[in-house]
C-alpha cells in the first residue's frame, strides 16, 4: 500500500467513533476533501480526531467553539457539507 493510501486508511479508521453521527460527518468530510487537503489541513483534521467524542460533537453542533481559529475553520467546513 502506498504511503498516501496508508495515511488515508489510518484517517478513515480514526474517523470511526463511538457515535454514529460523528462517523458519518467525519467520514464524509474525509471522502470529499482528502485528495485536495493541504498538509496543514490534514494535520488539523488529524488533531481534531484526537478530541473526545463529546467535545467534537459539541463543536460540530455549535454548542462550543475552540480557542484555535484553525479548528473552528475546519469545524465550519465539516458543517457546510451537511448544510448544502
Amino acid at each position: 500500500m502506498s504511503s498516501i493510501g496508508a495515511e488515508y486508511g489510518e484517517l478513515k479508521w480514526r474517523c470511526r467513533r463511538g457515535m454514529l453521527e460523528l462517523d458519518l460527518l467525519l467520514n464524509r468530510y474525509l471522502d470529499i476533501n482528502y485528495a485536495t487537503m493541504t498538509e496543514k489541513q490534514g494535520a488539523m483534521f488529524s488533531e481534531v480526531l484526537e478530541y473526545p467524542d463529546q467535545v467534537l460533537f459539541d463543536l460540530l453542533l455549535g454548542n462550543m467553539q475552540s480557542s484555535n481559529v484553525d479548528v473552528n475553520q475546519l469545524i465550519s467546513e465539516i458543517q457546510r457539507i451537511y448544510q448544502s
